[in-house]
């Protein structure tokens, strides 16, 4: 029924007959779908998911088109989505975005939409439309946002000391529009090993107590994570500054201070001031403190032997070095530790030594002194026994102790035992001195001036008087030789075999007996003067109502005042001086400790020391330099001679130094450094001029040296088989005029050849040594069968070759024995003879005429200009020393003979044999040419210049 209906409406749709009336009956009903959907749809997607469905019915089907669906329509601008039908006829359609949805734009959307049938035919009139419906779109969202921090920067100041709950918040967001996404679900810091932490709201707390003196400041990276454990891409940086407690003390000082020697003196707290954190402070007492000890013997002395220092403060001679540093002459010392100037030794307990009794005085009278650098420490043991400095004992058979230095139980005693023909009455023995300073382990100076009955102590310059005096009878005389020992006492008597007893522990130097006279409080201040210390480099900017004073070596410095600004001023002041000229390298410790008074107030700030070092830098070493002659040779009558012969007439000892200048070149980024060497002026303590191979023979040489030449130089000097030895603190110009002076002798020279020496000079105890100069002696001795040559007659051309050789050959010449030597010299001087003679000849043939006028020519061309001229003899010859001007004019002709005879000597050997005549005319000649040289070996005298070869 329902079918036929529906083409009848066809068919008379098509007719055209009531076609209009016909559609109204058929499209009866209107589509429907649901009043309401919800939909999601995931961003950067076009698919919506609806619930329920998107589905449209219609009652009128299955008729065509009234039962069909069309359309879904949506209402609303700007909508981002439509629908379109998938089925027509089940009704079924679909939501889509018509184009890219973000979440971040709009999360969410509301539309109406309708459904549309399909009317009444293919022309689609008459359509019904479906109620409105409601649909609603939630858009998912991505994570594609990483978190982002609002500041570019965090920064925070906090107090040292304390622990905080927050220093400071982060924050950082994300663009993610779903709560997943967008928020920050985690905070982490990625900086390792800082003593901070960070919750999940971005508060930052420290883990502990923070230290400004530790760490100035605090770096620290943070990251965030968003929900979706997506971290930012860029982590924040916080900066933490620490801010001090105020804390009183000095402030603004430099822990290290350079020095460099020769620059006088340098400040050492410029810009020191004093903080109190506002502290009533009514009175202040501040004490600096050099801390020298390590340094040599206590501080930076000279580093001369106490001897030679003893010269320069000015101290009579006579001092007598009872421990000198090991050598040929004093080698009583070789078997005892030495540090490394070989001046300062250490006794160990087990160690003694005897002074040789040629050195020692026949008595000491009733006025001496002793002297001594000492370091000591408390003695090992319960019961300490004597230790021993000096003891002089008897050497066999008894065991009495005339007079001895000795420590015991930390105080020091000098004994002293007077004999029965010096007294006859119970008279003082014994002196005792109790000080802190002899068992504190530093070093110190001693000075014991004896003035029997009065004994006086001097330590480091200040004066002590003996706590303690004991009484004693005299020792009764006896002809027992008596032994003086240093580091333990000789015990020659009352035991089975004479040992060492009473051993000394600690470090000795400079030990020296002074008999006769004891010393001034002038030269002991001289003697422990120490070269650095403290010093205050203005007095006018010392400020107001500011107190100091110095120590006496200057190694510690106190001030007082009222006003803090008026100390600050005055520790500015304070500087380092040190006027050696090559000061001892190294640290140099300070140390600035402080006393304050508070207003009325029990209690008072502390100040904490100030704890620093001065770094003197190492002195441009000087290289000293001997120079002068390294051979000659002299007739052995020179030698043999009263007055010997001069060994170093021409010495010179020079000394420089090599500094690098810093200079900016013209090219940027290069820098030159040139090397530039000056000559400069110091003193030396010793020169040696040593022999070289076997030790002089004293019964047949020796080196001699006027001791006038000694005067006024503060130079001593000392005579062996092994050479010469200079010493004492003098001037290069002083030591150039003692050594120029030492002559050598040898009476027996006929036994010898020649002799070889070396020089050398020190500077500092030999911290600074010279070059070894090696002079080669030559001794000449008599020819009794060859004539003498003088060897003025070579070409002025070939004199410097004479006067200064440096060919392998002349060095060779040198070693050859004295026997070849004569054979080789005998045959040359022969030849040249025959030479000359023929050369007489031929002169007195060919130019005979005109004799007279060359004679006069030649005189006025042999006026010989010898104010540096060498005169170098045959060393084959030997002749008296007594001459005429008729020997020297005959020199001067027999001169010429030689040099015309060269020129023609070709031509001589050409015509010599031409005939019989000339032959007997040669023989003629020789002969009284024989004649002549017989006279002339009466007149020629030596020369006593320098003979070089």
């Amino acid at each position: 029924m329902t079918g036929m209906a529906i083409y009848w409406v066809t068919a008379a749709c098509i007719l055209g007959v009531g076609c209009s009336v016909l559609a109204t009956k058929v499209n009866k009903h209107k589509p429907w779908i649901e009043t309401s959907y919800h939909g999601v749809i995931t961003e950067n997607n076009d698919t919506v998911i609806l619930d329920p469905p998107l589905v449209a019915l219609d009652k009128d089907a299955p008729v065509p088109f009234a039962g069909e669906i069309c359309a879904f329509k949506i209402h609303g601008q700007d909508t981002p989505f439509e629908a379109v039908v998938l089925n027509k006829t089940s009704g079924e359609g679909r939501l889509r975005a018509k184009g890219p949805i973000d979440c971040e734009i709009q999360k969410e959307y509301t539309f109406i939409i309708q459904a549309y049938d399909c009317g009444a035919g293919q022309a689609g009139t008459s359509w019904k439309k479906s109620h409105k419906a409601v649909v609603h779109i939630q858009v998912n969202d991505v994570n594609e946002f990483a978190p982002v921090f609002k500041e570019k920067k965090y920064s925070a100041m906090v107090t040292e000391g304390k622990i905080y709950d927050s220093i400071l918040q982060v924050e950082a967001m994300d663009e993610d529009c779903s709560p997943q996404y967008s928020q920050i679900c985690n905070y982490e810091i990625v900086t390792s090993d800082v003593p901070f932490a960070i919750d999940r709201n971005g508060n930052i707390r420290n883990t502990e107590k923070l230290s400004y003196d530790k760490q100035h400041q605090y770096e620290i990276k943070v990251t965030a994570y968003d929900c979706g454990q997506k971290h930012a891409t860029e982590d924040v940086t916080v900066i933490v500054d620490i801010k001090p407690v105020c804390k009183p003390g000095w402030q603004d000082w430099d822990k290290r201070i350079e020095y460099n020697p020769g620059s006088g003196s340098i400040a050492l707290l410029p810009t020191v001031r004093l903080e109190t954190c506002d502290g009533p402070v009514s009175f202040i007492r501040t004490s600096i403190e050099l801390q020298t000890n390590h340094i040599g013997k206590g501080c930076d002395r000279e580093t001369y032997s106490d001897a030679s220092l003893k010269a320069l403060c000015g101290a009579s001679s006579g001092a007598i070095d009872l421990l000198p540093s090991p050598s040929a002459s004093t080698n009583w010392t070789a078997g005892l530790i030495m540090d490394n100037s070989g001046m300062i030794f250490k006794f160990d307990g087990k160690q003694g030594v005897k002074i040789p009794d040629a050195i020692l005085p026949k008595n000491l009278t009733d006025q001496f002194t002793i002297t001594m650098w000492m370091k000591h420490g408390p003695s090992p043991g319960l019961r300490a026994e004597k230790e021993t400095i000096l003891c002089n004992s008897d050497k066999t058979e008894m065991n009495r102790h005339h007079y001895a230095l000795y420590v015991h139980n930390c105080r020091l005693v000098f004994l002293l035992r007077r004999d029965f023909d010096q007294a006859d009455t119970f008279r003082p023995a014994e002196f005792h001195w109790k000080l802190d300073q002899i068992c504190d382990k530093e070093w110190h100076y001693y000075i014991i001036n004896i003035a029997f009955p009065l004994v006086t102590l001097y330590m480091d310059g200040a004066t002590y008087e003996p706590y303690l005096v004991t009484n004693d009878w005299p020792i009764h005389p006896s002809h027992i030789a008596m032994q003086l020992t240093v580091g333990a006492c000789w015990q020659g008597g009352e035991v089975t075999k004479p040992k060492f007893a009473q051993y000394f522990h600690g470090s000795i130097a400079g030990l020296m007996l002074r008999p006769g006279k004891i010393e001034s409080h002038k030269m002991i201040s001289c003697l422990q003067a120490c070269k650095e210390g403290l010093d205050i480099k203005s007095l006018e900017n010392l400020g107001q109502g500011v107190k100091y004073h110095f120590n006496p070596s200057q190694s510690a410095l106190v001030m007082e005042g009222e006003d803090i600004e008026s100390i600050n001023q005055a520790l500015r002041t304070v500087s380092y001086i040190n006027s050696r000229q090559f000061p001892t390298a190294g640290k140099r410790r300070l140390k600035v400790s402080s006393k304050v008074q508070c207003f009325g107030e029990d209690t008072c700030i502390t100040i904490p020391d100030i704890e620093a070092y001065i770094m003197v830098v190492q002195a441009n070493e000087p290289k000293i330099t001997v120079t002068g002659m390294d051979h000659f040779a002299r007739p052995a009558s020179e030698f043999e001679n009263a007055n010997g012969v001069i060994l170093l007439p021409d010495i010179r000892i020079t000394s420089t130094v090599t500094k690098m200048e810093k200079r900016l070149s013209k090219n940027v980024g290069k820098t030159n450094a040139p090397v530039v060497v000056e000559e400069t002026l110091h003193h030396l303590d010793f020169c040696d001029v040593m022999v070289s191979g076997e030790e002089l023979d004293v019964k047949k040489e020796c080196l001699e040296l006027d001791r006038t030449a000694l005067q006024g130089k503060h130079l001593e000097a000392t005579n062996s088989t092994k050479g010469y030895s200079i010493y004492g603190v003098g001037t290069m110009k002083s030591y150039e005029d003692v050594l120029q002076q030492i002559r050598y002798r040898h009476w027996d020279s006929a036994s010898i050849f020649g002799r070889k020496f070396k020089v050398k000079c020190s500077e500092l105890n030999g911290r600074y040594t010279s070059n070894e100069l090696n002079l080669e002696v030559n001794i000449l001795h008599n020819s009794n069968f060859m004539d003498h040559v003088n060897h003025m007659m070579i070409q002025q051309e070939f004199m410097p070759s004479l006067q200064h050789p440096s060919t392998e050959l002349s060095k060779h010449e040198t070693r050859v024995s004295p026997g070849a030597t004569t054979i080789v010299l005998v045959a040359c001087v022969s030849i040249l003879v025959i030479i000359v003679v023929l050369g007489i000849f031929r002169l007195r043939a060919v130019h005979q005429h005109d004799f007279q006028e060359k004679e006069a020519v030649k005189d006025d061309e042999l006026t010989w200009d010898d104010s540096a001229l060498t005169i170098t003899v045959n060393p084959m010859e030997k002749y008296e020393t007594h001459g005429t001007n008729e020997g020297e004019s005959e020199v001067e002709e027999e001169e010429e003979e030689i040099e015309e005879e060269d020129d023609d000597e070709e031509e001589d050997e050409s015509t010599s044999g031409d005939s019989d005549e000339s032959d007997e005319e040669d023989m003629e000649t020789q002969a009284k040419a024989k004649q002549h040289n017989a006279a002339r070996r009466g007149h020629l005298a030596w020369n006593h210049l320098t003979l070089t070869y």
